[in-house]
């Protein structure tokens, strides 16, 4: 108790990032109009073209922390009972799970793929949202649940069709996506069912020889035996 990730020493900046840190408000200052992205490229530029000397500076300031993040982390767990060291333990996975996960997303926003559909509900939230009543975000999404579970099966069906109309969409996108990420050797990110569609032909059939050789050998030998 007392304990937390927070206390925790944190890592040493690589020397690449730490050149990062240090130069980029010169740079925002000359490139005024640049945007964040546009910016960060241009660091990473001036970063290759840095003379071998010079990069060996930032390097040499990243071995120094590097050495005092160790001494730092000693002093650090010692003061931790095992309870403690098991909770922080669990902590810092769920976070690198988070981190995970979001490098994911990102991942796959860039590579463009589609957003998925939307329920009647999500579609019914969006057209009134602006003009619900509530002091909170929360406060008008509970507002409006209210108000969707209220309506009668009439008033719902336009917002349904909507949604299978996405559903439509989504499905469309998806296969246009998925044949692109095959093309990129992106496989892992091709949903499983798409996998299992993808088997040659000739191996499935190939298999289904083999199992009916299989039973048909079993067959034969359960004919046999009643004549030895």
């Amino acid at each position: 108790r007392g304990i937390s990730s927070d206390q925790r020493p944190k890592r040493p900046l690589t020397a690449y990032f730490r050149f990062m840190k240090e130069n980029r408000p010169a740079f925002r200052e000359k490139n005024p109009e640049a945007s964040s992205m546009e910016l960060i490229k241009k660091l990473a530029g001036a970063w290759k073209e840095l003379p071998a000397s010079q990069k060996q500076v930032y390097e040499e300031a990243r071995r120094t922390d590097w050495q005092r993040y160790g001494e730092q982390m000693a002093r650090y767990k010692a003061q931790l009972t095992p309870a403690q060291a098991a909770a922080l333990k669990e902590e810092r996975r769920r976070q690198l799970a988070r981190r995970r996960s979001l490098r994911a997303k990102r991942e796959l926003a860039v590579l463009g793929k589609p957003k998925r559909p939307r329920t009647g509900f999500n579609i019914f939230v969006s057209e009134k949202f602006q003009e619900s009543e509530g002091i909170s975000p929360m406060g008008k999404l509970k507002k409006l649940f209210d108000a969707w579970q209220k309506l009668s099966t009439s008033q719902k069906q336009p917002y349904l069709q909507l949604a299978e109309d996405d559903k439509v969409r989504y499905e469309n996108e998806m296969k246009s996506w998925e044949a692109k990420m095959v093309e990129l050797g992106r496989e892992d990110l091709v949903r499983a069912k798409k996998k299992r569609l993808k088997k040659k032909p000739a191996e499935t059939a190939k298999k289904a020889g083999t199992a009916r050789t299989s039973l048909g050998n079993k067959a034969k030998l359960k004919l046999k035996k009643p004549e030895e």
